[in-house]
């Protein structure tokens, strides 16, 4: 083989290996990760009106999600985002503006503002469901972080969440560049 032929090969070669790293990465943010721009403000403080962040769309292919995460999900033909609070056969309950689980209070203070604010307020268009409640099979209740101002599972014209609608878990926020970092 002469010396021309042994470089268009290793070129070649060169080549094949770069179009399937680019097939990788193709396939790796096509089915693991994707980008979101938030819209709206249900999730203020923990993520804001025009933050982006990026979505882990693989651990739910071999994982439940877990209470407290903050979950992607189809809704109609928008992504939504909010906090995981309840599973398939939970009790959730409202008093005092406080959640409660299965007859135990849970402790939002990581990522709640304040407490005893959880109790659905009357919003133009919604109504908010009767507590306590029972979450029915396949389905999750979840809620926005600001809870003055987030449309959710509290709300029938929401309702619970089918499992099959969960797309991924909101994973690390990427602008604005100040406040990068994993989401809680």
């Amino acid at each position: 083989m002469s010396a021309e032929q042994n470089r268009l090969k290793a070129f070649l070669e060169y080549l094949k290996s770069m179009v399937l790293l680019a097939l990788a990465i193709i396939l790796f943010f096509t089915f693991g990760m994707s980008h979101n721009r938030i819209p709206s403000g249900s999730m203020i403080s923990t993520i804001n009106i025009g933050d982006h962040i990026i979505v882990n769309n693989l651990p739910f292919y071999y994982r439940l999600p877990k209470k407290g995460e903050i979950i992607v999900f189809h809704k109609g033909k928008e992504l939504w985002v909010k906090r995981l609070i309840g599973y398939p056969g939970d009790e959730i309950d409202i008093r005092e503006g406080n959640v409660y689980v299965n007859g135990e209070r849970i402790d939002e203070t990581s990522y709640l503002e304040s407490e005893g604010i959880s109790t659905p307020i009357m919003q133009p268009g919604a109504t908010p469901i009767a507590f306590p409640m029972t979450v029915p099979d396949d389905y999750y209740f979840l809620m926005g972080d600001n809870r003055l101002g987030s449309l959710d599972c509290r709300f029938e014209e929401v309702g619970m969440i089918p499992c099959k609608d969960i797309v991924g878990k909101a994973w690390v926020k990427i602008y604005p560049f100040n406040q990068i970092g994993l989401l809680h």
